[in-house]
């Protein structure tokens, strides 16, 4: 053999170990797939408590991973919690407060200063996927192929139907595949987004990915398959009994999904976060349980939502977590799992250490919320809340009383008063909201019963 020779076969051999390196180092990292339902009760779930409606997929997220039992969102609504997950920052930072509204300025969106948890994972190596309801801007500066999405199959807006709309929808509702605009033929968008996700999945099997799912399930309109309304005739209530059929369809999606990542063999290298983005509004015939409050309110019922975490093989299974953990944290958590260095700055930590049980102190001493005229602040246990229909701060102790039923502010004056002044200094460090809250929908006014209970009846009427 040749001198020559023996150094190309060595080269080769090099350059090949490097190839093969190369691939097992993006393989080490986790892909990361982060699955949001809207609207959804905080007891709506079987590991919650839920009798009516089987949840048997995202149930398995808590069986074989870590179930946060003091999960929250940092806004009771849909677009502001949206803005905080993306962002790993309170959205009051930079003005994100209240909803864009159905019919935004163009300039109203996420803000372009701040930096999305995609465009960090892109830097990390990943592809980055988005499926489902953005609901941060829809003009194209703030669309999510601007922010970081290689990849968006959805809808720009807070809602639309389920269903295709005869005359074609426009706007913030018509279905998009990247910035163009998709014929109105798909029967029901849950199903459409199950299988968007599952084909993203398979298409990027061999590289780290990062994908975005966000249902508008269990959103208003009130809309269901014969198909998943027939598992549910024994529920008196026609939007409850909507609504379950919803939370169904749902849960089958997410089932499919998770098929996929089985059938794939990438399971145990998926990190994987289910969250609801806020609590459930009356509309929707939607249970908070024990929680006082829901939707749109900073009370535990508008705040407090499912917050699951699995990641098999590093996670340990089964587990619950007590202390506070906020939907802020999904992003840094994901930037330290996948090796990248998480920036200075977020509000959110890199639970990981904290869900593995190597680090027992909790990851936040103190969670805070701003939402117009109303407030609240976390510190340990106690929360002192502004909420809906009161006039001034009443003080709780989540752990004797999570349904917030009896006031300690005339018992325990100085926690009150302390719990005031740290609100205080970190609503200090805000800006105002860079627009104004929409009118609010009539939804919790008294014909809003009426309205669900038409939208239930138009929903059976679809065929599965």
């Amino acid at each position: 053999m040749s001198r020559a020779f023996s150094g190309r076969l060595a080269a080769g051999l090099v350059g090949l170990l490097a190839t093969l390196g190369a691939g097992l180092a993006a393989q080490a990292k986790p892909n990361i797939l982060v699955i949001v339902g809207d609207d959804m009760g905080y007891a709506d779930i079987g590991v919650h408590g839920c009798r009516d409606i089987p949840t048997p997929h995202i149930d398995s997220l808590a069986r074989h991973g870590v179930r946060c039992t003091n999960g929250y969102v940092s806004g009771p609504y849909c677009s502001p919690t949206r803005a905080g997950l993306m962002t790993g920052r309170y959205q009051q930072r930079y003005g994100h407060e209240f909803n864009p509204g159905p019919s935004p300025a163009p300039d109203v969106g996420l803000p372009l200063s701040e930096k999305t948890m995609p465009q960090y994972l892109r830097e990390a190596g990943y592809v980055t996927g988005m499926v489902g309801k953005w609901h941060l801007g829809q003009e194209r500066p703030f669309h999510p192929v601007s922010r970081g999405f290689q990849e968006f199959y959805g809808f720009l807006g807070g809602a639309r139907s389920y269903f295709p709309l005869n005359a074609g929808a426009t706007g913030n509702t018509a279905m998009l595949r990247g910035f163009d605009t998709l014929p109105e033929t798909e029967p029901y968008t849950t199903d459409a987004f199950a299988r968007e996700a599952s084909a993203f999945i398979e298409r990027h099997a061999k590289e780290p990915w990062f994908l975005y799912l966000c249902f508008n399930a269990v959103h208003t309109p009130m809309h269901a398959t014969d198909k998943y309304l027939a598992r549910f005739s024994q529920i008196e209530d026609p939007t409850r009994r909507t609504y379950a059929a919803m939370m169904s369809a749902m849960d089958d999606a997410i089932g499919a999904v998770l098929k996929t990542l089985d059938e794939q063999k990438l399971t145990e290298n998926t990190l994987i976060f289910f969250i609801s983005d806020n609590g459930g509004p009356p509309v929707n015939a939607s249970s908070n349980g024990h929680l006082r409050g829901y939707k749109a309110q900073t009370w535990e019922g508008g705040i407090r939502v499912p917050f699951l975490v699995q990641w098999k093989g590093t996670l340990p299974a089964g587990r619950t977590y007590d202390h506070p953990v906020i939907q802020l944290d999904i992003l840094p958590t994901s930037l330290a799992a996948a090796g990248a260095s998480v920036p200075a700055g977020l509000d959110g930590v890199n639970l990981l250490p904290h869900l593995e049980g190597k680090v027992t102190v909790p990851p936040h001493e103190t969670l805070y919320w701003r939402f117009g005229p109303q407030m609240a602040i976390r510190h340990g246990n106690y929360k002192l809340v502004k909420g809906a229909g009161v006039d001034q701060p009443q003080l709780f102790d989540l752990a004797a009383d999570p349904g917030e039923t009896k006031d300690l502010t005339a018992d325990k004056p100085e926690v009150a008063r302390d719990l005031a002044a740290r609100y205080e200094a970190w609503n200090k460090t805000l800006v105002e909201p860079r627009w104004n809250a929409p009118q609010q929908k009539a939804k919790n006014q008294p014909g809003a019963k009426n309205k669900a209970k038409n939208q239930a009846k138009q929903g059976a009427k679809a065929k599965s």
